[in-house]
């Protein structure tokens, strides 16, 4: 019962402090409460998070923001075409000594970082893109045969612009699958883009205030996985994830019709965290259904594509996870 009690009062905390690391970067990037949440979120979750917007919403003020908030070394890479892959990871130097011996040094690069900004992601060639796979993945990258640990926690928020695609080249299924989430930067509401040219266009600027410690990170991820989640959300997670793959029992009339491929068992894998740390959010202590409907898009967006029929009919793969989620949900209730 004691376990069960500091458990509650454990999330209860981490819940408010969330909330304050909110409020802190509401300070800094006005509005877009969805993207911020979804944002906190992929931090909270231990993730990597793929904002996807036009120029100008604000999505490079809000990772800067982030590394002030959540108490993370950061760094930036504006990825081009002639990037290297030595660019973003480091390379080893041919060092002289003062006796003149000789020895190969490791320089790090901007990956070694705890909040790594990939800006542009989309413009480097897949040769320098692949190079994040590891560190995404494994936390690791070898350089000359030898590993080296990236500092912990570490995360990478890239960004993708979605209209300026000359010169691009569009993320392979491999590594789109390693981002926790999806996330759409729109246009801020009228309302709220008068809040920010008042607040951008002055002689002072807000400042956003530290909430977390890196160690107070880490804490909180590791208690993510410790709420509690029903056993209705799992089963719902389950269908929604096995219903969006063509072909599968459980896919309806319209995935089979319009999906070319669908999420694999790292997007239920991902579900299932976001939905703990939406849930958070909200003060909740632990997840709904109502969590698993909301998180379907950003985490099921980048990890299906529609076929070319689909594509040439116009249907939009965003109506069709919400389709599909709504159906599956309906199911659930009637059981």
């Amino acid at each position: 019962m004691a376990d069960t009690e500091n458990l509650v009062a454990e999330i209860e905390a981490l819940g408010a402090k969330m909330q304050e690391a909110e409020a802190s970067i509401a300070k800094r990037f006005i509005g877009q409460k969805k993207v911020v949440d979804l944002v906190l979120s992929t931090l909270v979750c231990g993730g990597h998070g793929l904002l996807i917007g036009l120029p100008g919403l604000g999505k490079t003020r809000l990772i800067e923001t982030l590394g002030t908030v959540m108490g993370l070394s950061e760094a930036r890479v504006q990825f081009t075409p002639d990037l290297m892959p030595a660019d973003i990871l480091g390379s080893e130097v041919l060092e002289t000594a003062e006796d003149g011996s000789r020895a190969f040094k490791f320089i790090k690069g901007p990956v070694f970082c705890q909040l790594l900004m990939a800006d542009e992601i989309n413009r480097a060639s897949p040769r320098t893109q692949s190079a994040l796979l590891q560190a995404m993945q494994e936390k690791v990258v070898t350089i000359g045969g030898q590993p080296h640990a990236l500092p912990k926690p570490f995360h990478v928020l890239a960004t993708q612009n979605p209209i300026e695609q000359e010169g691009t080249y569009p993320l392979p299924e491999a590594q789109l699958d390693r981002f926790l989430v999806q996330i759409d930067v729109e246009y801020p509401t009228r309302d709220f883009e008068r809040e920010i040219l008042v607040a951008t266009t002055g002689t002072t600027d807000d400042k956003a205030h530290a909430v977390f410690t890196m160690e107070e990170l880490m804490a909180a991820q590791t208690l993510v996985r410790r709420m509690p989640v029903g056993e209705g959300v799992v089963e719902l997670i389950l269908d929604l994830v096995r219903s969006c793959r063509p072909g599968q029992p459980e896919a309806p009339e319209i995935v089979n019709r319009s999906v070319g491929w669908g999420p694999g068992p790292r997007a239920a894998q991902a579900l299932m965290l976001t939905v703990r740390a939406r849930a958070l959010l909200q003060g909740r202590l632990a997840p709904s259904a109502e969590d698993v409907l909301a998180m379907a898009r950003p985490v099921l967006s980048h990890r299906m594509a529609l076929t070319f029929a689909a594509r040439a009919r116009g249907e939009s793969l965003g109506d069709v996870i919400d389709t599909v989620a709504e159906q599956v949900t309906r199911v659930e209730a009637a059981a």
